[in-house]
Parts: C-alpha cells; structure tokens; sequence
C-alpha cells in the first residue's frame, strides 16, 4: 500500500485542493443558507469518496491492502448520497450526518497511519488528518444545536486543516518515491 499510496500523491494533493477550496468557499459566502450547506458539503464528501473508491480499485490491481480504502470511499459516496438527496434535512442531522462521517474517515484515517509508518519514519501527518476528523466529529456530537452559520465556519476551518495536511502528505510521499527511484530498496522504517 505505501508504494501505491506514493505513486498516487498526487491525488492526495487533488483531495487537499478540493478540501481546501471548500473551506474557502464556506469563508466566502458565511451566510450561506442550509440548503447550500447541504449540497455543499455532500458534493465535497462524494468526490472524496470517489477518489478514495479509485484509490482501492487501483490498489486492489496492484495486490496491495485497499480494504481501508473502499470502506473511506463508500463511506464518503454513502454520506454524500444521503444530503445531495435529502436536501430538507434539519441542521441538527445534518451535523450528527457529518459526525459520523469525520469520526469514520478519522478512523480510518489512524488506522491507515500506523501501517504506512511501518514504511515511512515518522508518519504523524495522516495521523494528525485522523485526529482533526475524530476531534472535529466529537464536537459535531457535543454541541448539536449549534447555529447554521457556526457549523458552516467549522467545516470549512475544517476543510482547510485536512486539505492542508492531504497536500503536505502528498508532497510528502511524492518526494518518497523520488528517494526510491535514486537508492537501493526501501526498508520498513523503525
């Protein structure tokens, strides 16, 4: 999977983009009303799991691990799915919808750290990437109620955070890959 993971880098980077455009975009337009929110936000989380879903199918070629990945994809599709098509959803479920799906994708997200890091010395950035999605879930969770506008700013420093952190693990891998194509065969990191 770390091979495969560095020579796709640059689609982390295009997730990080994408990310971070929709966190400016909530920046942009703070009274932005639910509705929009909704369909936002479900766009967003359906190209993330697009990307996440080519990820695992080119994985799964290559005979490497893409369980993590397919789930992170059906995952986003799911989410996304359920607020393109249930626009009239109420704020309260829309934050407890988007929740479940930071604290899911930072899950995984961990999980996924700790067997790159078995490859790549001190993997922290996917792990941070994880922690900003269980954190960011777990106030989802404490403060429902929290006004539309509120949770709009939250998404998108949100958005930005993890954006910032995909591109810096994608460039991150990308220089990685251009270490092994100089050295000798990479070993697992200690």
């Amino acid at each position: 999977m770390p091979v495969l993971l560095a020579k796709n880098w640059w689609s982390l980077v295009i997730r990080g983009l994408v990310a971070i455009l929709f966190g400016l975009v909530t920046f942009a337009w703070p009274g932005i009303t639910l509705s929009a929110l909704v369909l936002l936000f479900g766009a967003f989380a359906m190209v993330d799991g697009i990307l996440s879903l080519l990820g695992a199918l080119r994985a799964s070629r290559n005979g490497e691990r893409w369980t993590s990945l397919l789930i992170e994809g059906a995952v986003g599709i799911l989410i996304g799915l359920i607020t393109l098509f249930r626009p009239g959803i109420t704020a309260v479920a829309l934050v407890w919808v988007i929740a479940v799906w930071a604290i899911v994708t930072g899950a995984l997200e961990i999980a996924a750290a700790m067997r790159l890091r078995r490859y790549i010395r001190g993997e922290w950035l996917l792990v941070l990437m994880g922690a900003a999605s269980l954190i960011f879930g777990i106030l989802c969770i404490i403060m429902p109620a929290v006004a539309a506008l509120a949770i709009t700013l939250w998404i998108g420093v949100y958005a930005i955070v993890f954006g910032a952190l995909l591109i810096g693990l994608g460039f991150r891998l990308r220089t990685w890959t251009h270490t092994l194509g100089a050295g000798p065969t990479p070993h697992p990191a200690r």
